[in-house]
């Protein structure tokens, strides 16, 4: 009984790092727009990220835990160039090329494409095993979408496809980073937002003949930091406690926030449409953690570093310092281990099942 009240309290600080994740991610877009007036498209993506990796110098300081990515594991590091093209060059910069043709609020609606990209990838690609209410709620998550996007497709067809494809680069991006464990999220932060920022940055600026003015540039470097920086890091530390699958679908809240930001901060007007879909999302979102996962599994030995506490069930290693009751980062062994609990697809539960059907749940 103990165990399970545990993990519901990790499952809820889980939930509520994707949610806060999910607000300053939303308020990008609005914020983004405003800065396109400015600054082109692919200048302002790298000024984002390069915000982004300003966002996390306080939390690389705080943990104490750098590691170069070439030095923690092939895994690693092919994991993290990965996110690096696909999430931090590719995807940011066709989403601003698609909000630069359309309005704030239909792109911010639209980036509920990058959940069911998470989806069908972490289903079919990475090995996530979803039961039957998992994609039921992933059902009502595309109907959501889909309903916005039919009541707020203004600007044409090319918008659509230029944030659909970043969706798709921002779905193998989110699996990547719940993957990586050689470095911490900050650090795969901090990497991301430093070159696929000076990337963007360089060639953005050198096809524009300039970056903008210095005003618009911090601004646009503030909001990276808070809305890419510290969201992304947010992001990630639910993505490995949730799994990808599921911490996308508390953070597919993003674009909710984005288009409460643009009614209230551009003017856009709140449709019918808007508020049914948001009834949906909800009542998808209640059906996702009313799901129970648990079964007899096996944890092979592995060596690795992330943020963890030593009151789950898998790290009773010792410490020589006090402090370790608390969640910290640290290289770690894990010995051969095997038992049954309810458990996410998190870092140390990405087995495969036999079938596709639901193991039976213990008792509470």
């Amino acid at each position: 009984m103990g165990r399970i009240m545990q993990t519901k309290r990790h499952t809820a600080t889980f939930v509520l790092a994707g949610l806060a994740s999910a607000l300053l991610f939303g308020a990008a877009t609005p914020a983004s727009k405003a800065l396109l007036g400015g600054i082109q498209a692919q200048a302002l993506a790298g000024l984002l990220y390069l915000g982004a990796a300003l966002g996390v110098l306080p939390v690389m300081i705080r943990e104490r835990t750098f590691q170069w990515p070439w030095r923690s594991g092939r895994s690693t590091f092919l994991l993290l160039i990965g996110a690096i093209v696909l999430g931090g060059i590719l995807g940011p910069l066709l989403l601003l090329l698609g909000l630069k043709a359309a309005s704030s609020g239909s792109v911010s609606l639209w980036l509920n494409l990058e959940f069911v990209a998470t989806v069908i990838l972490g289903h079919f690609v990475f090995r996530e095993h979803l039961a039957p209410r998992g994609w039921i709620a992933a059902a009502g998550t595309l109907i959501a979408a889909v309903l916005l996007a039919g009541d707020e497709a203004g600007g044409g067809f090319l918008p659509v496809v230029l944030i659909a494809s970043g969706c798709l680069c921002w779905g193998f991006d989110n699996h990547f980073t719940a993957l990586i464990d050689g470095i911490s999220p900050a650090q795969t932060t901090l990497w991301k937002g430093v070159i696929a920022g000076a990337f963007n940055l360089l060639v953005g600026s050198a096809a524009a003949g300039g970056i903008g003015r210095p005003a618009g540039m911090l601004l646009a470097l503030l909001v990276g930091a808070v809305s890419y920086g510290l969201s992304i890091t947010l992001y990630v530390s639910a993505a490995q406690g949730l799994g990808a699958t599921r911490s996308q679908m508390v953070f597919s809240a993003a674009p909710f926030f984005g288009l409460l930001l643009s009614v209230t901060a551009l003017g856009e007007t709140l449709t019918g449409a808007q508020a049914v879909a948001a009834g949906i999302m909800v009542i998808s979102l209640m059906v996702l953690f009313s799901e129970k996962h648990a079964h007899v599994h096996r944890h092979d030995a592995m060596t690795h570093q992330h943020r963890h506490r030593h009151d789950g069930g898998h790290h009773d290693h010792a410490h020589e310092k006090s402090g370790a009751a608390m969640s910290h980062a640290h290289w770690h062994k894990h010995a051969p281990q095997e038992h049954a609990h309810d458990h996410w697809p998190d870092l140390h539960h990405r087995h495969a099942h036999d079938n596709d059907d639901e193991p039976p749940p213990f008792d509470d």
